[in-house]
């Protein structure tokens, strides 16, 4: 069977199957069959210039290919993590109300910067809170902010 497909297959069979796999690469999106096609192509490029066995084509394929799939999963596989579940609030997060807060009730803030990964909330107030106020959060709880005017910060900061 070797001798047969070192006798049969020429250089330009290379060429064809790295071309239908470039093909297929366009109908899949994977970026896997650009690597094998190229590799393929590239194999074909050296048994046209050297003339070199069908073991040898078949070693410099599949090189070639574990090369280019090293090189994709190094430099572009997803490197983000996964931040579910994971709080990146800060206590002085700013917000804007939404819909106003009574004492103790629910109200709506729309945060400057998302906190658990949204910007809008339901929160509650110790005091009474139009909507517009500026806020900042005091604390979570569960799905809930507790926030408070950020005025009254500012002027207990100046006294």
């Amino acid at each position: 069977m070797l001798e047969l497909l070192n006798d049969n297959l020429l250089w330009w069979h290379w060429i064809v199957a790295g071309l239908i796999l470039l093909a297929a690469e366009m109908v899949t999106g994977t970026f896997l069959l650009l690597g094998l096609g190229v590799a393929a192509i590239a194999v074909g490029m050296i048994d046209l210039l050297a003339g070199i066995g069908f073991i040898t084509e078949l070693l410099l394929w599949i090189f070639f290919s574990l090369t280019v799939l090293a090189i994709w999963l190094k430099w572009f596989r997803n490197r983000e993590t996964s931040r579910s579940g994971q709080s990146n609030h800060r206590l002085d997060t700013p917000g804007t109300v939404t819909e106003p807060i009574s004492p103790h009730q629910r109200g709506s803030v729309r945060f400057d910067a998302p906190v658990l990964g949204n910007t809008t909330w339901h929160a509650t107030a110790a005091v009474p809170v139009p909507k517009g106020t500026r806020v900042r959060i005091v604390r979570v709880v569960g799905q809930l902010m507790e926030v408070e005017p950020l005025q009254e910060e500012q002027s207990n900061g100046n006294a």
